[in-house]
């Protein structure tokens, strides 16, 4: 009878534990976060101009100056954490930060294991080849057998795959070395973001690269990643977000971080959508 109870007890107190668990892990954090008056947000420090370090290695950017401009309005504090993208979705998952630039597809996995913000960026799929030769690609169809260069979580590499390219993965590194790496053919081929990958070959001229004209795919918006269940931190920051849309700071900071270009705002783009949900990098 003892021996019954003892695993009764250690039933109930196992499911306890298993709830507690599960309320922990999809909580909603907006009362802690109020009370330390502090943001934590996970952020490359890498990526030209939405995350780097200017001249005076000051943390800045298109994305960081927003995540600043958030946080004033909501009355708190922001500490970055830099990472890798690789990372960050594992650092909101543990708690080690409450909002990561990792920009959550709306038809992906992850966008039921994660929220996400409204969108603040809206671009395109582009691609970086070296100048000499446009790394022998005129067409998606030739990425079979090129070295794609990319992070191995990025929606950009699944694309790479699905074409048939051979993928170096990098972890948070800086574009120069992404560029370098293209221009003397350690890789052929970069996939990304247009905007970010024209502003980077304009920042660095000398590196032998360019954006390859014509072969564009993959509409995408860009919004913040929020820990699953943390609904009150995903509400206030699109309501930030909306503001600064309506008051112009959306707009200033594009054009101040993309060369007066207004990337804010959402455009018709008729291009290839390209399907990776059934892609998988390991």
């Amino acid at each position: 009878m003892k021996k019954f109870i003892s695993l009764l007890s250690l039933a109930l107190t196992l499911f306890v534990l298993a709830a507690c668990s599960t309320n922990t892990s999809t909580s909603d954090q907006w009362k802690s976060i109020e009370k330390s008056g502090t943001l934590k947000v996970a952020t490359s420090g890498t990526l030209y101009p939405q995350s780097y370090h200017d001249d005076d290695n000051k943390l800045t950017g298109y994305d960081v100056e927003i995540i600043k401009e958030i946080a004033k309005r909501l009355d708190l504090k922001v500490d970055f954490t830099e990472m890798g993208v690789d990372g960050m979705l594992s650092a909101l998952d543990s708690g080690q930060v409450d909002v990561a630039g990792y920009s959550i597809e709306k038809d992906s996995k992850n966008a039921k294991k994660f929220l996400y913000t409204e969108a603040h960026k809206y671009s395109f799929g582009s691609m970086i080849v070296r100048q000499s030769d446009d790394s022998g690609i005129k067409s998606l169809d030739d990425l079979k057998g090129k070295k794609a260069a990319g992070a191995s979580t990025t929606s950009y590499m699944k694309v790479a795959k699905k074409y048939g390219a051979e993928l170096v993965i990098y972890d948070n590194v800086t574009n120069d070395v992404y560029l370098q790496d293209v221009a003397n053919g350690r890789t052929d081929v970069i996939l990304n973001d247009f905007y970010l990958q024209s502003m980077a070959t304009k920042a660095l001229p000398d590196i032998k690269v360019k954006v390859l004209e014509g072969v564009y795919y993959n509409p995408s918006q860009a919004n913040f990643a929020i820990k699953l269940g943390n609904t009150t931190l995903q509400t206030k920051m699109n309501e930030a977000l909306e503001a600064m849309k309506k008051d112009g700071t959306l707009t200033k900071l594009s054009e101040k971080f993309f060369a007066g270009q207004d990337v804010s705002k959402e455009k018709d783009y008729d291009f290839q959508k390209i399907d990776v949900s059934d892609v998988v990098i390991e």
